[in-house]
């Protein structure tokens, strides 16, 4: 059974088929979130902390960080803010880190500051990127998120995507990178511009669970670019997905409707065993509600800032964000 081992300094995470499915949670991103790149150019990280305490309280297993500030240089700047953002968020809380950038100087900088086994967010199958992140993966020994596109860019085609992810799990396995340690994006489109895209990646999923034996990934809220009450789509997708052998999302955990498609999809797909979860976090559910889950014992925005959340001196987003 593939198993992705992912950690915080305390906490071990598993990825797999026969694991609850991976949150992972996407808000500690400035791409498209003007306020928050302005903060954080500032030196300013009370969203960053504000976001990842809510996360991790709404259930999240793991927190995506991204330091993407501007387009302008950042091989000069996103390196050292990637750093100073990912230590405020591993103080804050004790949940396993995914390093969500394009620039290879800031994901190798964050790697030398990772507490844990963070996930490596992420690689393409262009040889320049290949060539640039495959080594830190195998000398920093980290699982990798692997975008099925490459020089060519997003195929419509999914016989393509595959082959893509194909090529980059063989080209890890050249690397010494074990299969079991690359979560796949297989690329989610937008259901209201590509009518198949559903379709599309449910059998996408099944191939790369049974051909490739690789966990998967994916930019949730991309199915829903577009249309209105996305969190509905999104709600309806997550069980889909996961019953098609998706075992990881980056998406908002905070949103309760798409959390409660999480909780539900794996009690019904044997992951929650005798409902545990589930009766935990909904034993006073009230109809007509979308319960939130009981708070997690984190340190408080103050703490936080304290311990660092004022010290001073990606890639892209998918589509878009719920």
């Amino acid at each position: 059974m593939t198993r992705t081992i992912v950690a915080s300094a305390t906490k071990e995470i598993i990825i797999g088929f026969d694991q609850p499915f991976c949150v992972i949670g996407e808000r500690i991103n400035p791409t498209g979130r003007k306020k928050l790149a302005a903060e954080m150019v500032a030196g300013n990280f009370d969203t960053v902390i504000k976001d990842a305490l809510e996360q991790a309280a709404a259930g999240a297993t793991m927190l995506d960080v991204n330091a993407g500030v501007t387009a302008v240089d950042p091989n000069a700047t996103e390196p050292a803010l990637l750093v100073q953002t990912l230590e405020i968020v591993q103080n804050l809380v004790d949940l396993p880190l995914s390093i969500d950038s394009s620039v290879t100087a800031a994901i190798e900088a964050a790697l030398k500051v990772a507490k844990g086994r963070p996930l490596v967010n992420s690689v393409t199958g262009e040889e320049e990127k290949l060539e640039a992140i495959l080594p830190l993966v195998k000398k920093y020994n980290v699982p990798v998120v692997a975008i099925s596109n490459d020089e060519t860019g997003i195929s419509m085609d999914p016989d393509v995507r595959f082959a893509v992810a194909k090529k980059i799990v063989e080209r890890c396995a050249d690397y010494g990178i074990p299969a079991h340690d690359v979560v796949v994006d297989p690329l989610v489109m937008p259901i209201g511009a590509l009518g198949d895209a559903g379709r599309q990646v449910f059998a996408l999923l099944r191939r790369l669970r049974e051909e490739l034996k690789v966990n998967t990934t994916c930019g949730l809220s991309n199915i829903s670019f577009g249309l209105p009450h996305r969190h509905g789509i999104n709600a309806g997708f997550i069980p889909m997905v996961i019953g098609a052998g998706m075992t990881s999302a980056i998406m908002n955990p905070v949103r309760p409707q798409e959390m409660e498609a999480v909780r539900a999809a794996n009690v019904l797909n044997g992951t929650d065993a005798n409902c545990t979860n589930w009766i935990k976090t909904y034993k006073d559910y009230k109809p007509g509600e979308h319960a939130a889950p009981a708070p997690v014992a984190v340190t408080s925005p103050s703490e936080g800032a304290a311990n660092g959340g004022r010290r001073r001196g990606g890639r892209e987003a998918r589509m878009a964000r719920g």
